[in-house]
């Protein structure tokens, strides 16, 4: 039986609307879209490097918990009100995804709330152990 499980950041937007911020199934992990929101406090920069910055602090303890890392992701979607929003953010994204080059698309939309400068979400895949990649 695959494995499927929900992941919380504790984000009253996840009881709200009724969402996990991630769902493992199996080996895949699938990052809701994430924003600039810091859980803790429930509150956003202004700043939309900052808020780039801190999806991707949020999504990391997501993947961390899930048993992964932005090492193992494999597909990003950047959403933005504001399309001169995204190049300012390029350094951010690239430090944590230059490496890793996953598959990649970024959305002109709007987003739920007129704070949020810039939302990100992610697939992973989780890495196999060394067991679990033997043959029986």
């Amino acid at each position: 039986m695959t494995e499927r499980r929900a992941i919380l950041s504790g984000s009253t937007f996840e009881e709200e609307i009724g969402y996990a911020r991630a769902v493992v199934d199996g080996d895949r992990v699938h990052v809701s879209g994430t924003t600039g929101f810091d859980y803790a406090t429930m509150t956003i920069s202004d700043d939309v490097v900052e808020q780039a910055e801190q999806c991707l602090r949020n999504i990391g303890s997501a993947l961390a918990e899930a048993g992964c890392s932005f090492a193992d992701v494999v597909r990003v979607r950047y959403l933005l009100p504001d399309r001169e929003d995204f190049e300012p953010c390029w350094p951010v994204l690239r430090r944590h995804f230059g490496e890793v080059r996953p598959a990649a698309t970024m959305l002109v939309c709007g987003l739920s709330d007129p704070r949020m400068r810039i939302e990100i979400e992610v697939d992973a895949r989780r890495p196999r152990t060394r067991d679990a990649a033997s043959p029986a």
